[in-house]
């Protein structure tokens, strides 16, 4: 069971990395990126595109690098003998949940409290 879910974890990995790589570059290992634009030239109107690919482009990285970063975490507690366990309360995550979402940091009761 650790070990599909593990599978899954590192391909999600590796498909938000991709995504990430298109629009951004890599800070550090901890699933930090910085977005990148192309610079198209340094008039008024080429500044004015560039500014607007940015804030196109800023909350599509914050994202994925949330998603990312969600994902590293959840391959570290595997690691260390953690994952599945519920953040809040420290009840086991239910496996459902976890094929649904390997990245879960809750459980669904203390999810769903926390929309509430």
């Amino acid at each position: 069971m650790l070990a599909e879910l593990k599978e899954a974890l590192l391909k999600e990995k590796s498909e938000l990395e991709e995504n990430l790589s298109r629009i951004a570059k890599p800070v550090d290992d901890k699933g930090d990126y910085k977005t990148s634009f192309e610079e198209i030239g340094s008039d008024r109107e080429d500044n004015t595109t560039e500014v607007e690919q940015y804030a196109d482009t800023l909350p599509v990285e914050i994202t994925l690098e949330k998603k990312l970063q969600a994902v590293i975490e959840a391959l570290e507690k595997m690691e260390k003998g953690t994952y599945g366990i519920c953040a809040e309360c420290g009840e086991e995550i239910e496996i459902d949940r976890l094929r649904a979402n390997p990245s879960a940091r809750r459980c669904i009761k203390c999810k769903n409290q926390a929309s509430a």
